[in-house]
């Protein structure tokens, strides 16, 4: 039995984790002032969204915590790693933005019932500022691989998205006195994150469940192996699965169907191992079966 094993990209880890540590501090701050700022311009909405914002930022800090974990070495315990921590921190984090978009489009539809006053010049100049720090904490997570920081990028678009609407809004309502524009933008851009959250948790309940990775074929890679290796009877027993919806693991079973000597086993393997790099596998076990052994397994 063969393995191949691509050590995790520990630079990417630490950078994706710093991002991830700056998206809280910038959320923890802005909802602090956000707070403040709303009681002293009398603005219910800007006081919604700084408990919101603290929401945010909550759960935020528990992906960084996870996310931190997830670059630890595997060990006899954990013989995978603690890749997966990773993507817990994303489903809870998926979750809390779940819960929260929904709040915020009820709160909403209780506005257009019952429209409020609204300060809007120091609603233009908060959302001003929000635009400008939640983009940045959006930019800095933007290029995210790993799911968690994914979801919090997600988190951070939701905020640039509700600050440029609550920037539109403010801005109408102070040249037309339209107040239920701004509920009506908040209903829309709740519906548009509801939407990739849905997508993100259902990306997330398929790894768990170590569904075959999206955009790979199983019987591809079989045809595939065999077509250049002619050696091969068949390949069975084949799992393909990921840790963290970055990092893909494939075991199978080949079976050869002439006697080889061990030199040409050991070329066989490798070039086996680069053709399922191909496909984006880059942790390998296989089980070599030789044209006269039987196979036990019931999948064989």
């Amino acid at each position: 039995m063969e393995h191949n094993h691509d050590h995790h990209n520990h630079k990417h880890n630490h950078e994706s984790y710093k991002n991830i540590k700056i998206a809280f501090l910038l959320n923890i701050l802005f909802s602090i002032l956000e707070a403040i700022g709303g009681v002293l311009i009398n603005s219910i909405s800007i006081i919604t969204d700084s408990v919101h914002d603290f929401g945010d930022a909550i759960s935020i800090g528990v992906s960084y915590l996870l996310e931190k974990k997830s670059t630890k070495e595997s060990n006899n315990t954990h013989t995978y790693g603690y890749l997966r921590y990773s993507l817990l921190g994303a489903l809870i984090t998926s979750i809390i933005l779940l819960i929260g978009s929904t709040a915020a489009i009820y709160n909403a539809v209780l506005r257009i019932i019952n429209p409020q006053d609204i300060n809007s010049e120091g609603m233009i100049i908060f959302a001003i500022f929000g635009v400008i720090i939640n983009g940045y904490a959006a930019y800095r997570t933007s290029h995210a691989e790993k799911h968690n920081e994914k979801a919090i990028n997600l988190h951070m678009l939701e905020d640039v998205l509700g600050w440029i609407a609550v920037l539109i809004g403010s801005i109408f309502i102070k040249i037309f006195n339209l107040p239920i524009i701004d509920p009506i933008l908040s209903i829309l851009i709740g519906l548009y994150i509801l939407f990739h959250v849905y997508r993100y948790i259902k990306e997330v309940f398929d790894i768990f469940m170590e569904k075959t990775p999206e955009g790979i074929n199983i019987d591809e890679i079989k045809e595939e192996i065999k077509e250049h290796n002619p050696n091969i009877s068949n390949i069975h027993h084949v799992h393909i699965w990921s840790l963290d919806g970055v990092n893909n693991y494939m075991t199978c079973h080949v079976r050869l169907d002439k006697k080889m000597t061990a030199k040409d086993i050991m070329e066989l393997k490798e070039t086996i191992k680069k053709q399922l790099k191909g496909f984006n596998i880059n942790h390998t076990t296989l089980e070599i079966e030789y044209f006269d052994e039987n196979c036990k397994s019931k999948e064989c």
